[in-house]
This record gives structure tokens, C-alpha cells and sequence, in this order.
């Protein structure tokens, strides 16, 4: 019992000193070094309408999540009015390329949810998975600008807006060509955007722009195969420079120099499946995954260590996630596949402390506030769970619409991102 508290209060500790650490911000796809661990006092366990600021309704739909800078909300929708969309792919056979549409940026105030200004894209449709989107890559921001990744004509983009919304530069990045359409999102670190561009066409790379020109500053070719959908995960090992971690079928794991490009080890896992999970780090390993309609296959890496080289640890079996990202928290990690199967691992040995099937399908990754874990599935519902060795279920709640979202965490509030709307719960600082 005593070390269970122990090991508890370690959590609580670790959660405030990350948050703490970022001023609030959060600037990617699940936050800051997309651990998906945020503060916020005033989120209760049970959300309903009573616990919303505010709730707006979006320009139009869209996947992607809300990322915030001060009181700034960016997120990114699919054009107003109905997209006309191109016929599916067939399989084996080429992309096939639409009419154009329009997509957007939109800016919101955190205080009221008010749209402040919206940047608007022209781009050329391309077939996609149906549950995909046009707009479901995450933004990256900084003080200065936003970055986004997409593709458009078999082409990948990246682009930055500043805080007021003008364009200040566009980088094409070769070719894009992916059964399932696009999604991957781009991360921004000491003035460097980091931009995958991991697909089935012919010029799969990994790219560092400088993000105050777009100028490349490095770029790293890659063999091609199944897409690559994960967002990097930035590890900062004791005493030394941040890495930021690629996943794809062909190269498996790779760890990068987020400055100059280097490769600081790269680890082959035989993976024969797209990655759509990103990857994580708990328990000094990486957890990684891919699959097909499910996780199927996975890697527990562990990186180098003095003459030791980056290896495979283990692998995980049953609770392979193939959509929602996995989540670290203190000593435990948590690790949730689409049909909602929830599982609390010791990172180190791979022992399973817990296992329990929650309901629905889930794509949305797990985000942790305090020492509360909010799952939300499809349809919109969401189960509370104690961050902790045992199971423990708080609560459970209803969102009212539908969402494939992750939530964002800041300015003491978390930010909920549905089909149509954007929800804010919580009653801020």
C-alpha cells in the first residue's frame, strides 16, 4: 500500500512539473512533446453542458485537433459547403486526383471561442479512406507562426501563417501518394519544423525547415512503402540533445537530431503495416505500433546505451493500438486500441497491471489532466479514469455530437474538438 501512495504521488508530481514547464502552451498534437499530459484545476471528472465556458460551432468539419498559443486557438476545417470528392481508388491502381475545393485555418479567441480571422487553401481533392478527412492534420504554432502539412495534385505541402493570418511562406515537398489520403502532422522545436513525408509514391522523406523562411535545413531520404500518419514524439534523454522519433513500414524506428538531421540510431522492426499511432516514450523505451484495421504489430524499443545499440526490448501482443496514441504517466503506461480495450503496463517489463474494455470504437488519443485520464471514444463518450496501478473508472459523460479528435489542454481548461463544434470546459486561470 505504501508504495502504490509512493508511486501515486510520483505521478501527481511528474504531470504539474510537465505542465509547469511548458508556460501552458500547447503547441502539437498532443501537446507538449506529444506526451498528451496537461494541468488544468478547475476539469471535473463528469463533463456536461453545466461544465462548458463556452461551445461554438466550426466553419466546417474536420479531424484534426485544436492546438493554442496565449489565447489563440488554431485548428483546421474542411471548406464550407459540401467538397465534391473524387471516386475511390482503386485498389493497387493510381491516386485519383478531384476537383479543387477550399480548406482552412481557423483562428479562434480562447476566451469566448469567437472566430478571429480564417486562411483559406485552395487544393485539388484526392481519394481517401472515408473516415479520413481533409483537414485532419494537427497544426504546430509557435510565438511567431503556425505550420501545416497537406497534400494537394499528389503533391505535399508545408505552410506557415502568422498570428494574424497572412501566409508567410509555402514549401512543396514531393510527391504524396496514399490509399488512405493524408494526415500526418508537423512538429515545430528550436526554429525548426520537422515535416515526415513517409508514402507509398517515389520520394518519401523526413525534413527540417527553418521556420521563419521555410528554407530546408536538412532532409533525410526514405525508402517508401505503407503511409506513415504518426506525429514525432520528442524524447529528451538525461544529459543530452532532444530526439525527435519517426515510425514508418519501411524504416522502422528512427531517431533524429531535430537541428541538423543527423541520425542518431535507426532500428529495422520488419513492420509490414502502416503507422498511424505515434510513437511514445515511458520507462526510458519507445513504444511503437502499426497495423491494418487494427494494431498488429508492434516494437518496445530500447535506444542505445553506452556500447549498446538501439534494439527491441519486446513486443506487445493483445492491446496493440493502431488509431489512439498510447499515454505515460509517472510509472505506468496506458495503452488503448480502437475497440477500446484499455491496459495499464509497467513500461520496463512489458507486466500488465490491468485490462478493461470500455465501449465504442476509439480514434482520439487518451489525454491526462492531474491524475485523471479522459478516453473518448467515436461517438463521443467519454470515461474517466484514474491514473493509477488499479483500476478505477470516475465517471463517464456524453459529449453531444460525434468527434475522431484529441482534445488540447491550456490555459487551465481543455478544449474538445467534435465534428461541428469546439467545446471549452473548465472556467480557465
Amino acid at each position: 500500500m505504501m508504495h502504490f501512495k509512493r508511486t501515486f504521488f510520483s505521478c501527481i508530481l511528474l504531470v504539474a512539473f510537465c505542465a509547469a514547464a511548458d508556460a501552458q502552451e500547447w503547441t502539437r498534437f498532443r501537446g507538449p512533446d506529444g506526451k498528451g499530459i496537461g494541468q488544468a484545476d478547475g476539469i471535473p471528472a463528469k463533463i456536461d453542458e453545466s461544465s462548458y465556458a463556452w461551445k461554438v460551432k466550426l466553419p466546417g468539419p474536420g479531424h484534426s485537433s485544436p492546438v493554442l498559443w496565449g489565447k489563440k486557438i488554431f485548428l483546421t476545417c474542411e471548406g464550407p459547403g459540401k467538397i465534391a470528392r473524387p471516386p475511390r481508388r482503386r485498389r493497387g491502381g493510381p491516386a485519383v486526383l478531384g476537383t479543387q475545393a477550399n480548406r482552412q485555418l481557423v483562428c479562434l479567441s480562447a476566451a469566448d471561442g469567437k472566430v478571429l480571422w480564417t486562411w483559406k487553401d485552395i487544393f485539388t481533392t484526392y481519394s481517401h479512406n472515408g473516415l479520413n478527412s481533409f483537414a485532419a492534420s494537427t497544426p504546430a504554432v509557435d510565438a511567431e507562426r503556425v505550420y501545416l502539412t497537406w497534400a494537394s495534385g499528389g503533391k505535399y505541402f508545408a505552410v506557415a501563417i502568422d498570428h494574424e493570418g497572412k501566409r508567410v511562406w509555402r514549401r512543396e515537398l514531393g510527391d504524396f501518394s496514399a490509399k488512405h489520403g493524408a494526415g500526418a502532422s508537423p512538429v515545430v522545436i528550436d526554429g525548426v519544423v520537422l515535416v515526415g513525408n513517409d508514402h507509398a509514391g517515389k520520394t518519401s522523406t523526413l525534413n527540417g525547415l527553418d521556420a521563419k523562411t521555410g528554407k530546408t535545413l536538412w532532409k533525410i531520404d526514405r525508402k517508401s512503402g505503407p503511409a506513415s500518419y504518426i506525429v514525432p514524439a520528442i524524447c529528451r534523454p538525461a544529459g543530452g540533445k532532444p530526439q525527435a522519433i519517426f515510425v514508418s513500414c519501411a524504416e522502422g524506428v528512427t531517431s533524429v537530431n531535430p537541428s541538423d538531421g543527423k541520425i542518431n540510431w535507426r532500428v529495422q522492426c520488419n513492420f509490414t503495416l502502416k503507422a498511424i499511432a505515434s510513437p511514445v516514450s515511458a520507462g526510458g523505451l519507445i513504444f511503437v505500433s502499426t497495423g491494418r484495421g487494427g494494431g498488429r504489430e508492434s516494437a518496445v524499443i530500447r535506444p542505445p546505451s553506452g556500447a549498446k545499440k538501439a534494439s527491441i526490448a519486446f513486443k506487445l501482443d493483445k492491446e496493440v493500438p493502431y488509431v489512439p496514441t498510447p499515454i505515460a504517466v509517472g510509472d505506468y503506461l496506458f495503452v488503448l486500441n480502437d475497440n477500446g480495450t484499455l491496459t495499464c503496463i509497467e513500461p520496463a517489463t512489458g507486466k500488465k497491471l490491468w485490462r478493461e474494455k470500455l465501449s465504442g470504437v476509439h480514434y482520439p488519443s487518451p489525454v491526462c489532466i492531474d491524475d485523471r485520464i479522459y478516453v473518448i471514444n467515436n461517438k463521443g463518450d467519454i470515461s474517466t479514469i484514474a491514473a493509477a496501478a488499479k483500476y478505477k473508472l470516475l465517471a463517464t459523460s456524453k459529449l453531444p455530437e460525434a468527434t475522431q479528435s484529441t482534445p488540447a489542454v491550456a490555459n487551465g481548461c481543455m478544449y474538445i474538438r467534435t465534428v461541428n463544434h469546439l467545446i471549452c470546459v473548465g472556467s480557465g486561470k
